[in-house]
């Protein structure tokens, strides 16, 4: 084995979907640092825009959409004949996302869970078919800490934000599905894992960034770029023998 070349994406066609978004862009770049060509595969154009270069491209790519995810792929496959990699990153939401728990609509907790776990398992299988007829792949889903333990809503106190409940119901579920995938497709060479990244700061009140630091071992939030790590790792033959695991991104928050 070649281990200067144990990380390298080269020769490999990664897609990123929600690429524009705060931490899909920097897994974006990071693939494409380690020599994936990368689709960013979002419904923002303009902020993608930004970060249109040599082997980075724009697919427009709407996750509540069934039809939107299966033509998006296809085209990416019709130009490159193949896709390697495979990161779920979109993250769609309504307009009440915020509400508390006892607010929150029937509703809207459908539509949260259809368009975040129903938009996730069409892209894992319309990538996935196409990984089978190519002889394997990897896909990558975005989870998070609250897909594995119980918001701590101490920190959000004096804040007008909370950890919505569907937020945990997804990111839980999104694990599970990945486990599913990666038991179902493992014999086509096909590895799933997820990513469960701890709190990312994104222009918190000060209040909340504060609690949230001194909770977790490493006295702060999390960057977007710190997710870019573990993503290459599972997104290269570093992990050639991982799947169906949850790789936690967080500083130590569940370690307490």
């Amino acid at each position: 084995m070649n281990y200067k070349k144990l990380f390298s994406c080269e020769n490999k066609v990664a897609v990123v979907t929600g690429g524009a978004g705060l931490i899909g862009r920097e897994i974006a770049l990071g693939l494409h640092a380690f020599g994936a060509r990368v689709y960013i595969a979002d419904i923002n154009e303009a902020v993608a825009g930004e970060l249109i270069r040599d082997n980075i491209k724009f697919r427009f790519f709407d996750i509540t959409s069934e039809e939107s995810i299966v033509d998006s792929f296809s085209e990416i496959v019709k130009e490159e004949g193949r896709v390697d990699i495979v990161v779920n990153s979109a993250y769609p939401r309504t307009d009440d996302w915020g509400a508390k728990f006892e607010e929150i609509e029937l509703d809207s907790w459908k539509k949260n869970i259809d368009s975040n776990l129903g938009g996730l398992f069409v892209s894992c299988r319309a990538a996935a078919e196409q990984m089978k007829k190519q002889g394997g792949g990897s896909l990558i889903n975005l989870a998070s800490i609250y897909g594995v333990t119980a918001p701590d809503f101490s920190i959000y106190e004096g804040t007008e934000m909370t950890m919505p409940a569907a937020y945990s119901a997804i990111k839980g579920g999104v694990i599970s599905l990945t486990k599913y995938i990666a038991a179902y497709y493992g014999a086509y060479n096909i590895r799933a894992n997820s990513i469960s990244p701890g709190g990312i700061l994104d222009g918190q009140a000060a209040s909340f960034v504060k609690k949230y630091s001194e909770k977790t071992p490493l006295g702060r939030m999390g960057q977007a770029g710190d997710i870019v790590g573990a993503s290459v790792y599972l997104a290269s033959d570093a992990s050639s023998y991982v799947t169906g695991e949850n790789i936690i991104v967080d500083g130590g928050w569940t370690a307490w």
